[in-house]
């Protein structure tokens, strides 16, 4: 069943569940963990779906899209700024992995 789920609602689940968990729990290292699990799952299915050189530059979006929700949040604030990472992350996967497969 977990391949039927696209790799673009994995990546955005992870962004989205990890700072959920992180905000929820107020355990930062939970929040990491979910983060991580997710870019994991999603990196191994870019992989198999798209080759090694697109997951390694859908990782890097995907650990930029965490990164860059920070600053971001002190702008629009954290839930629009996950929201709006996640969504570019999710897009890009959709477009150079989920759709070929």
């Amino acid at each position: 069943m977990a391949a039927r789920v696209p790799t673009a609602v994995i990546a955005a689940s992870g962004l989205v569940g990890g700072y959920g968990m992180a905000r929820w729990t107020k355990k930062r290292q939970l929040g990491g963990a979910v983060l991580a699990v997710a870019g994991a799952a999603a990196a191994q299915r870019w992989r198999r779906q798209a080759g090694g050189k697109t997951a390694g530059a859908l990782t890097a979006a995907y650990v930029a899209a965490f990164a860059g929700s920070h600053p971001l949040a002190k702008k629009v604030g954290a839930w629009p700024a996950v929201f709006g990472m996640a969504g570019a992350v999710a897009l890009t996967s959709w477009a150079v992995a989920d759709r070929r497969g």
